[in-house]
């Protein structure tokens, strides 16, 4: 059951860039000639007035046809046809509409906790190694480790999942002061509380009322951190300190889909740990795809820049066949790179 869930929860993931294109394309005015969710052969079809609406066999994909390939032609209100601010806009729209739902998908789900955690220290446990002035107190605030800001205990715990050293450049405020403590010791260690041995940092931080304005903050900022997760994430791959095969692919994203169904309790904490992991998946699916890569929508989106420059510079308008050129290229190698993941993801679920 879950299986069909999270392959849904894709599916409308999807559903929702191509509805952002083509919702921009028909307010512009801009001919769409097919509209489709999925790849590979229509299961279910209708012919609009203009628009071919598809439903294709594999779930993992989908498309909005404005004839952006046709080059130089005639028509109006083909997409090649537009002024540029229009083509960017339309461009944006699929990642802007995944972004926005991303959002509304978050205030949703936080709408009915009763309470959060900021980042004030408002107790350290009996034991805490490095409390006093020259370490932490109750009353600071931290408000970034490694230069990455935090807003609340989320961020911590996030923050110091990624930090394997053991050691972290901490920013705390102090009685109005910003003080900044290099290479501060902090991991998790053992204490005892109320007899019972536990893994903690040794920090209690403060509780904050759930109010409404609180918690679309809390949606905001969390929004940003699926951003940042995956910024981070590429910086890592950059780094060497994660490698090419920890990426998941669509598979890997529909088996933690399901393992977050079956670990749940009840379906409605599946429900939400689904719902929650797909709000996810959405933002940064988003925020990759409208980076500046060649077949990407942000990849176009820089190529209609670098025409303008062009133009200007040279005072003619380049040939679109290049754009099509490096984009058809960069497809292909994308096309192989998702290969790649899934039987990367395919072996990581074989092997268990």
């Amino acid at each position: 059951m879950y299986i069909a869930i999270a392959i849904i929860a894709f599916g409308i993931l999807i559903a929702i860039h191509e509805l952002g294109h083509f919702t921009a394309a028909k307010l512009l005015k801009v001919r769409v000639f097919e509209f489709a969710i999925g790849m590979g052969p229509k299961l279910l079809t209708k012919q609009g007035k203009e628009t071919l609406y598809a439903l294709r066999a594999l779930p993992f994909g989908g498309f909005c046809a404005m004839g952006e390939d046709d080059g130089d032609t005639d028509d109006p209100r083909a997409f090649t046809s537009q002024k540029r601010w229009r083509r960017v806009v339309i461009l944006a729209a699929g990642g802007f509409a995944k972004l926005l739902a991303g959002f509304i998908a978050t205030v949703i789900l936080v709408s009915g906790i009763s309470g959060l955690a900021g980042t004030t220290i408002m107790e350290l446990i009996d034991g805490f190694p490095n409390e006093g002035e020259q370490g932490l107190m109750v009353g600071d605030t931290i408000v970034s480790i490694n230069g990455e800001r935090l807003y609340y205990i989320d961020d911590f715990s996030f923050l110091m999942q990624i930090n394997t050293s053991g050691r972290v450049d901490l920013g705390i405020r102090r009685g109005g002061e910003k003080i900044m403590l290099g290479r501060f010791p902090l991991e998790r260690r053992e204490y005892t509380i109320d007899g019972e041995k536990v893994m903690r940092y040794g920090i209690t931080f403060n509780r904050i009322e759930a109010t409404a304005f609180e918690k679309l903050k809390y949606a905001c900022y969390t929004t940003m951190n699926y951003i940042r997760l995956i910024r981070l994430s590429i910086a890592q791959i950059i780094s060497g300190a994660a490698g090419v095969r920890d990426l998941a692919g669509p598979v890997a994203i529909v088996d933690t889909m399901n393992t977050i169904g079956r670990s749940s309790r009840s379906v409605g904490e599946a429900l939400y740990g689904i719902a929650n992991f797909t709000a996810f998946i959405g933002v940064n699916i988003a925020f990759v795809n409208l980076l500046p890569i060649p077949a990407m929508d942000g990849g176009r989106i820089l190529f209609v820049f670098i025409s303008w420059a062009v133009e200007k510079i040279t005072r003619r308008r380049p040939d679109p066949k290049y754009e099509g050129y490096i984009n058809m290229t960069a497809l292909v190698l994308l096309m192989g790179f998702m290969v790649f993941i899934l039987i990367n993801d395919v072996a990581r679920l074989i092997s268990g």
